[in-house]
């Protein structure tokens, strides 16, 4: 009889190099095709210069975390000032995702496994998504030039010979160490939500309270951008505006509605819209960032324009207790009801923290020629968009307390995975 290779060996040969390069590729592969529909909706493929490529390699470099910077130049007698910060959270979730689960794939129908293999495992992931970011990173370079226009900009450019260009290019060793830690942040990610992906002996005790919070938690992100796409899909069946309702999807859906979730717990954001900027937002959150030097941009503020906003804290509740419910059908059964609220405020909390830091915007261009025009205004403009954050937090924390309880209430008569009721022995 030939002998067999211990189960473990059998297992690792099946996470080698080639599935490490088919993880990296499909996962860059699947980004790029997102942002590049969401950006030809968007009508950049309409960009001079062939600069469609380079664009899309920049949106998939944000959207792993890497810094892409503004760069203006107009001559000695002209002044430009740029800068951008938004993430793609369309690419990004599409990227998690698809990463996350070719992470996972070969190591499923397993409970248990070494700390040496997990890291060994992700190691060469890391190994392959080092290079192709630097690629990405240096493939996202561009410049075009502007025209100043046809009023006394334009004639003291012509006079003069101005000639104002704006690009923007890479910061290669923060690209590098912000795309490494995405990368890692979504391995342990993925390893925390799948109740399937084995862990280390010594974190087994940790997986009852923990994994069942986190993938309550990405259970909650994904309904919110599955809820927030159909209702855009319907609004472009019946209102039109379907490529740019198309950009929005396949580029910032999840900015939107994740803000969306945090203002129905009661967060406030505070922001400024002005010159040709713009959100890629319903009307009325557009029109409150517009009213005022800095705007407040809460359940109050959007209710002055559309008392409809107040569904928000009805969506967030049924939601919020859909998934208190599923995370205490998840856990053992001797875990109690205030210890699930605990676990549920912790996981919320964290959630809305996350998204606070990652749904901020800023951009702004400007360019005055001998004085005349203003860096923020004139040829140019300015958007930012930032919460209060820890108030934001607090509610988090305070909503998941109250629907962690309430929610785990309903789930004590549920059947839990290898539970044996008294009956059935």
């Amino acid at each position: 009889m030939i002998p067999q290779p211990p189960f473990d060996q059998a297992v690792v040969t099946r996470h080698g190099w080639p599935q490490a390069v088919a993880t990296v590729l499909v996962a860059l592969g699947a980004m790029g095709v997102v942002a590049a529909l969401g950006l030809w909706a968007a009508g950049a493929a309409d960009l001079p210069d062939h600069a469609f490529p380079r664009v899309v390699a920049a949106t998939v470099v944000t959207a792993v975390g890497g810094t892409i910077k503004l760069s203006g130049s107009a001559g000695g007698l002209a002044d430009t000032k740029a800068g951008l910060t938004v993430i793609p959270l369309s690419v990004t979730l599409t990227g998690a995702l698809v990463l996350g689960g070719g992470f996972l794939r070969p190591l499923r129908h397993r409970a248990v496994a070494g700390g040496r293999e997990l890291a060994g495992w992700a190691a060469r992931i890391a190994v392959l998504w080092l290079p192709a970011l630097l690629a990405l990173a240096y493939a996202a370079r561009q410049t075009f030039k502007l025209s100043l226009g046809d009023d006394t900009l334009g004639d003291l450019g012509d006079l003069f010979g101005v000639s104002p260009e704006v690009g923007f290019t890479t910061d290669v060793p923060q690209t590098l160490l912000f795309g490494l830690l995405w990368m890692a942040g979504v391995l342990v990610l993925a390893l925390l939500v799948s109740a399937r992906a084995p862990l280390p002996g010594r974190l087994l005790p940790f997986q009852e309270s923990v994994r069942p919070a986190a993938h309550a938690m990405v259970v909650l992100l994904l309904a919110y951008v599955v809820l927030g796409t159909l209702v855009a899909l319907v609004v472009a069946a019946t209102r039109g505006h379907a490529p740019e309702t198309l950009a929005v999807i396949l580029l910032g859906m999840p900015n939107l509605v994740w803000l969306t979730l945090t203002i129905g717990l009661g967060a406030t954001w505070n922001g400024r819209v002005e010159g040709p900027f713009g959100l890629p937002m319903p009307h009325v959150l557009d029109e409150v960032l517009r009213s005022k030097d800095t705007a407040t941009l809460d359940l109050r503020t959007l209710a002055e324009h559309d008392g409809r906003v107040w569904w928000l804290v009805v969506v967030d509740a049924v939601l919020l207790l859909a998934v208190a419910f599923l995370m205490a059908a998840r856990s053992p059964a001797r875990v109690r009801a205030w210890q699930h609220a605990v676990h549920m405020a912790v996981a919320l909390a964290l959630t809305v923290l996350m998204i606070c830091l990652v749904g901020r915007i800023s951009a702004q261009y400007g360019l005055s020629v001998l004085g005349i025009g203003d860096l923020g205004g004139g040829l140019g403009g300015k958007l930012f968009l930032e919460p209060e954050l820890w108030t934001a937090v607090g509610l988090g924390a305070l909503w998941g307390l109250v629907t962690g309880f309430l929610g785990a209430l309903p789930a004590r008569p549920v059947r839990r995975k290898g539970e044996i009721k008294p009956a059935d022995a």
